[in-house]
This record gives C-alpha cells, sequence and structure tokens, in this order.
C-alpha cells in the first residue's frame, strides 16, 4: 500500500512520498553552498531553530547555476531519514522549496513557539511554477491597513508560494504613500470624514472618521521583508480618475483646478478626475520618480481604469489639448494621459501596468491587467501585450463566498464561491504576439475594513488561486482532499477563514437559485 501523499498547497509539480521523516532539533546543522544563505535564515526564522552552518552538516541548501531546467523559481527537494537536499538555480526558488519544508513538518511547526523537535516527512520534489506572476492585490485606499497586518499577509502570500503583492495605495477615499514634494497628500489625502455603509447608492454613513498611511520607512523595510521570502511588492498608484483624494489635498491638479473638493465618503465611481493642464503631469512624474525611489519593483501600476470623462468634456482646457494633440475627442485624452505617464516609467527602465478591458488604448509596451471578461484578455494577447488575468467572476475576493444569512458584507453581485476560485482557467491564445504572464487575485476593501474580515474573505479562496496560479493540473477532488489538512496550518497561524467548501445555493423565496 502506498504512502499517502502530503496536503501541499500548491500542489508540487512532481511529488513522490516516501517511508520516514528526517529530523529537525538544536543539534541539527546546515551546509550551506556560496549564495544559499538567504534561505538558511528563512529557514532558521520559520522553524525558530538555531540550525548553525557545519561543512558536514545533514540538511544541505545548494544553490546551482546550472540547474537550468529549473528557472528562477523552481526547486528540487529530497528528505531522507538521514539527509535533506534542497537545491535551486537561483535563492528564489530555495526560498519557495522553503515554504514546501514548512509545510512537510507538522502544523504545529507554525505556531509562536513551536515544539522543540520536528519530524520532516520524507519525499522527493520537482517543483516548477506554470507562471511567472502569482499576485494578490490588497486595497488599503478605502481601508487602511497597519504595517503588520501587511507583514503578515507578506507570509502567508510566501506559504503558498504566490510572489507578487500589489498594494493599492490610492483612490478617491483615500491616499497612503508620502511624497515629500506634496506634503497634503496624506495630511488631507489620508483622511475622510466618515464612510458609507452599504453599496454604492446608500444614503447611510457611519459618522466615523477613518485615517492612515505609511510612513517611507515602512514601506521600504516591507519591501525587504517581502524580498527576503521571494515576493515584489508591486505599488499602484492611480489616475487619471479615482483620484479625488489628491485633488482634495491640491485642487488646482483636477480638471475643475481650483474647485475644492472632500476626500471621497462614498463607494462607487467618482467624476472627479485630474486634469491635462502640464502642472498636473508635473505632479505624476514626481509622485512616481518617489515611488520608484521606494519600490524597486520592475513593475509600477498606474491605474487607469473607471475614468468618466465628463469633466474633460466641459472644460476648455482639455477640449483645447484634444485638439492640439489632434485628438477625436475629450474621451481620447485617457489613453493620452496615460501614454505620456508610461513614457515617463519606460524611460525610467520600469514597465507601466494599467487596469484594461482589452488594451486598445495602450501602447505595446504597457503591461496589461484584464478584469473584465477572458476575450479581454484574447485580444490584449493579439495586440502584443504582456498580460495580467484577474478576471472578477473567479479572482475577485470581495464578492461573498456564499449567500448565506450570516455571509459577512460583501460586494454585490454573484457568489465567488472556493470551487469558482479553483476553477479559474486562462484563455489560451496560441498565436498571440503577446504573452500571458501570470494571475491576479483582488481584495477590494470597500466592505472589508477589519483584518479578521480580510482574512475571511481571502482564504479558503487564496489557497485554491495558489493552487491554480502554481500548478494548473491539480484536480478539484484533490484540493480538497489537501484543504482539509491545510486549514489546520491556518488555524495555527491564526487565519480567520471563510468556509472550506463550495457553498450550496440557497433558494429564493421564488424557488429560484442565486445565478
Amino acid at each position: 500500500m502506498s504512502a499517502p501523499r502530503p496536503a501541499l498547497i500548491p500542489q508540487p509539480t512532481h511529488l513522490a512520498h516516501r517511508p520516514g521523516h528526517f529530523t529537525l532539533d538544536s543539534t541539527t546543522s546546515l551546509r550551506i553552498t556560496p549564495g544559499a544563505e538567504p534561505a538558511a535564515h528563512l529557514l532558521r526564522t520559520a522553524v525558530g531553530l538555531p540550525l548553525g552552518p557545519r561543512a558536514d552538516g545533514p540538511f544541505v541548501l545548494a544553490l546551482d547555476p546550472r540547474l537550468t531546467g529549473l528557472g528562477t523559481e523552481g526547486y528540487g527537494l529530497t528528505v531522507s531519514p538521514d539527509a535533506v537536499l534542497l537545491r535551486a538555480a537561483h535563492v528564489t526558488g530555495l526560498l519557495h522549496g522553503i515554504q514546501t519544508v514548512r509545510q512537510l513538518l507538522p502544523a504545529s511547526s507554525l505556531l509562536r513557539r513551536p515544539p522543540a523537535e520536528l519530524r520532516l516527512s520524507c519525499v522527493e520534489i520537482t517543483d516548477v511554477p506554470r507562471h511567472p506572476w502569482r499576485g494578490f492585490m490588497l486595497d488599503v485606499a478605502r481601508h487602511f491597513q497597519p504595517v503588520p497586518m501587511l507583514r503578515r499577509y507578506v507570509d502567508l502570500l510566501a506559504l503558498h508560494k504566490l510572489n507578487v503583492l500589489q498594494l493599492h495605495l490610492t483612490d478617491d477615499q483615500g491616499w497612503r504613500m508620502p511624497v515629500a514634494a506634496y506634503p497634503r497628500l496624506t495630511e488631507v489625502g489620508g483622511r475622510r470624514a466618515e464612510s458609507m455603509v452599504g453599496p454604492a447608492g446608500s444614503t447611510v454613513f457611519d459618522g466615523i472618521p477613518h485615517e492612515g498611511f505609511y510612513s517611507r520607512r515602512e514601506l521600504t523595510d516591507l519591501v525587504a521583508y517581502a524580498a527576503e521570502r521571494g515576493i515584489t511588492v508591486v505599488p499602484e498608484i492611480e489616475m487619471p480618475g479615482h483620484a479625488r483624494a489628491a485633488i482634495a489635498a491640491y485642487p488646482e491638479l483636477g480638471a475643475v483646478p481650483g474647485r475644492r473638493v472632500d476626500v471621497w465618503t462614498r463607494w462607487g465611481v467618482c467624476d472627479t478626475i485630474l486634469g491635462v493642464q502640464e502642472p498636473v503631469f508635473d505632479f505624476c512624474r514626481a509622485v512616481l520618480d518617489e515611488v520608484l525611489d521606494v519600490f524597486p519593483s520592475p513593475h509600477v501600476h498606474i491605474g487607469g481604469d473607471e475614468c468618466p470623462t465628463t469633466q474633460w468634456a466641459a472644460s476648455p482646457v482639455a477640449r483645447a489639448r484634444a485638439a492640439a494633440e489632434g485628438l477625436a475627442g475629450t474621451d481620447a485624452l485617457h489613453g493620452w494621459f496615460l501614454r505620456r505617464v508610461g513614457e515617463h516609467l519606460l524611460e525610467r527602465g520600469r514597465t507601466p501596468v494599467a487596469w484594461a478591458e482589452t488594451g486598445e488604448e495602450l501602447p505595446p509596451e504597457f503591461t496589461v491587467m484584464t478584469w473584465r471578461e477572458p476575450e479581454h484578455t484574447r485580444i490584449a494577447l493579439k495586440r502584443g501585450h504582456s498580460v495580467i488575468s484577474a478576471q472578477h467572476r473567479a479572482a475577485y475576493l470581495d464578492y461573498a463566498q456564499t449567500n448565506a444569512p450570516d455571509e459577512p458584507a460583501g460586494q454585490p453581485g454573484a457568489v465567488v464561491d472556493l470551487r469558482a476560485v479553483h476553477s479559474h482557467d486562462l484563455p489560451e491564445e496560441p498565436d498571440a504576439a503577446g504573452d500571458l504572464i501570470g494571475i491576479q487575485a483582488e481584495l477590494w476593501t470597500e466592505f472589508a475594513a477589519t483584518p479578521g474580515h480580510i482574512d475571511y474573505l481571502a482564504f479558503p479562496r487564496l489557497c485554491a488561486f495558489a493552487d491554480r496560479a502554481w500548478n494548473g493540473a491539480a484536480s478539484w477532488p484533490d484540493f480538497q482532499r489537501r484543504l482539509g489538512a491545510h486549514s489546520t496550518r491556518l488555524t495555527a497561524l491564526g487565519v480567520r477563514h471563510g468556509p472550506l467548501h463550495p457553498y450550496v445555493p440557497i433558494p429564493h423565496r421564488s424557488g429560484k437559485e442565486q445565478s
């Protein structure tokens, strides 16, 4: 009778379980090849053991650039009763391998005070990810989250081998990143008087001021903390729409220069947008230059979505700008604005990313993040873009997981349950000129003010998403089996997760089920 397969999430590409275990305790030592010390440091931090270096240590961390078949993120892991060998071509692969080691240990090893002796299951694993971009976006603009919470999520993403944390730092309802040349962005834009209760269109407000923003040091330290775990932090600064907090701080930036507005207290799409006068682009460049100093990410997200152009249509300045640029009308200023900002990033060696339905307004150098329809992903690929798929019907984790009466408030819309997330697949476009570089889950926080509510919405759906992002071949029944065991790890880590099973729709009074 074969040994049961370990319950790992995401499922490795190739895994064989062997009898026996390797014991980790205070006497265990590491043999560390040159360049592998970051992995050793992460392992020590994770298990709470000294794991000192020794030339003949039985636990070997080997960095070998000749292992080209593993790419930059793959690894090989062999655990026998007497020795452990973790190999990779790049240190990032070793970091991912350490996360697999953590999952092979008992869940008690994840507690703040793990046992003094840990048993590591014997396995042979070769593991290479399906996609180079496996992301999670957290919206800290609608509801600010403190740095310890962000660090905790970095650890949770790393455990599941997700490698991008996109921070949605600015929106109509708040500006969370300091910019030295524009201090009012956080002094004014980082605060709002109250928050809407319920979905867009509600007339109820909570009457509670909401505020918060990060220091430059907090953000640079977060970036370093994430890098030590194989995660890139990608900043998102919204423009030209979703910019009301910035305009509240500096009214001269608006499409109606000098018109004073407050930081928005509502949810939904606001019609307050940046103007197209030259000082606005000076502002955008100054903000982005500071962003580049803090975030070394190759990609910088500049938003670009949900941008009503009614204020431009009513603006003599905008109409004159559209005519001077030879554009068909003020609607075309949207693509023109993004192109100008994107050129600034490209000149500095970074790749601009934008939300876009098809990418038709954007130059091919932009990476496109598609979110509405799979067909939009195919169109963007045909146009030659690098594309990240963030399909809302499978990857927007702010939608409710069930329609049960006690389900916490979520984004209005159809339920996105655990199986919908795990079934998420990417549209194929074999003759496309572009490149599908990965997928990303999103958690907008209009309805999730607290870390506990964010936990509930994110997990275990983020486990399903990670399984799909790393290993697209994993079956739903096998994932369910592994999730049952994996939930003990989530519990040990204090994750207040949602339901572990897909929901059964509750019939409406008419007898019809929710679609």
